[in-house]
């Protein structure tokens, strides 16, 4: 790809994001998935549910998948599936959606952070160990960004202590860590199908993905009010169900995830080529890891002001995340203070997402590149 300079360019309109795009290029397809469901009367837990869990399980190589109503509840219900509650400790990152640790504290359990990677803005599995006490049940590692975390390693904690591994993949669906699929690794896996992730429906959806079949039977009668069979409670449960209508649609995408990962990739390694020039610190791909760019994220000490200057060019952006969760005043009483996890901190200051979607052109993804290089060339920092 060849960058010409900003001056070369005609303004132009470049979102973040495009779920749009998607939609268009297969929207015969999705329409004849819709009216199948909606001329079958099946709106709740229909064929469509089933099929896609089926597809979804073979997709990751696990034996069990089971829809629910999104990303944040298929965190939930594992965690009351697997017992965890008032008492326990479970350990997770600071620097992600703040689901991830809401879901701890919504069981009852006290979420544990440890700093991260200043390269992956993944948990540091060498402070993992130092944090287990007697009262840590479980970790939850976020592969954030769609950038596996260095899962042998926590799974060999995790076997030595005897705790459960909660994979939060809700960015990371076809990423693979050694060639295994993210997700089916730790005790379970967890899927979010929000329209702007790499597979994203029209509406809230979400998955876990499990080979314990123990796990799997209480996961599929916890999101059913608590119900085997119908009206006869076992358990207090939740209403958090995968719609039909959205099954259908994410069937007809799942085939397409690869290909677009595949374009995200191609696109991440344009961006980290010809913005070498500029004083960014860029995404890194670690040895053995298959990353799928949910976002792509750079790190510069002039945020705010490449914000600005992004919008003032008709290019969207996006700051990820400004306040690690530790530093949330809801979590003010775990005694989190500044300067506690520095490397989250640090990148909570200067963390970015620049567009990037499968179908953005190549014309506008050069255009973003001069843009950038217009930046820090007025600041003299261009090499």
């Amino acid at each position: 790809m060849t960058i010409h300079g900003l001056n070369d360019y005609t303004k132009r309109e470049v979102p973040l994001l495009d779920t749009v795009a998607q939609y268009t290029s297969l929207k015969e397809e999705l329409q004849q998935a819709m009216n199948h469901v909606l001329e079958s009367g099946s709106y709740i837990m229909g064929p469509s549910v089933k099929q896609f869990e089926e597809e979804t399980a073979k997709y990751c190589g696990v034996k069990h998948a089971i829809g629910v109503a999104n990303g944040t509840d298929a965190l939930l219900l594992t965690l009351d599936a697997l017992g965890i509650g008032p008492g326990d400790e479970v350990i997770t990152s600071p620097f992600t959606f703040f689901a991830s640790a809401e879901v701890i504290s919504q069981v009852g359990a006290v979420p544990v952070f440890i700093d991260i990677e200043a390269d992956t803005y993944n948990i540091n599995i060498a402070l993992l160990e130092a944090a287990i006490t007697p009262r840590t049940k479980a970790v939850i590692p976020v592969h954030i960004f769609g950038q596996p975390v260095q899962m042998d390693e926590l799974m060999e904690l995790a076997r030595k202590y005897e705790l459960y591994v909660i994979e939060d993949a809700c960015q990371a669906m076809g990423s693979a860590y050694r060639h295994r699929p993210i997700g089916s690794i730790g005790t379970a896996g967890c899927f979010s199908f929000f329209p702007t992730k790499n597979l994203g429906g029209y509406g809230d959806g979400g998955m876990v993905i499990t080979n314990d079949d123990e796990l799997a039977a209480k996961l599929r009668i916890l999101r059913v009010h608590g119900s085997n069979p119908k009206y006869y409670h076992s358990m207090i449960g939740y209403n958090s169900r995968l719609d039909s209508l959205q099954a259908a649609m994410l069937k007809v995408k799942l085939p397409h995830l690869d290909e677009w990962n595949r374009k995200r990739r191609q696109k991440a390694l344009v961006y980290t080529a010809e913005l070498r020039r500029t004083p960014l610190k860029l995404p890194i791909e670690s040895k053995g890891m298959y990353v799928i760019y949910h976002l792509y994220i750079i790190h510069t000490e002039h945020r705010d002001a490449l914000l600005q200057h992004l919008a003032a060019h008709g290019i969207g952006s996006g700051s990820y995340y400004p306040v690690p969760l530790h530093r949330q005043q809801v979590y003010e009483p775990l005694g989190y203070g500044a300067g506690s996890l520095p490397v989250a901190e640090h990148a909570a200051l200067g963390t970015m997402a620049l567009p990037l979607y499968p179908e953005m052109s190549e014309e506008d993804q050069a255009y973003v590149i001069a843009v950038i290089h217009d930046f820090f060339e007025k600041r003299g920092e261009l090499l």
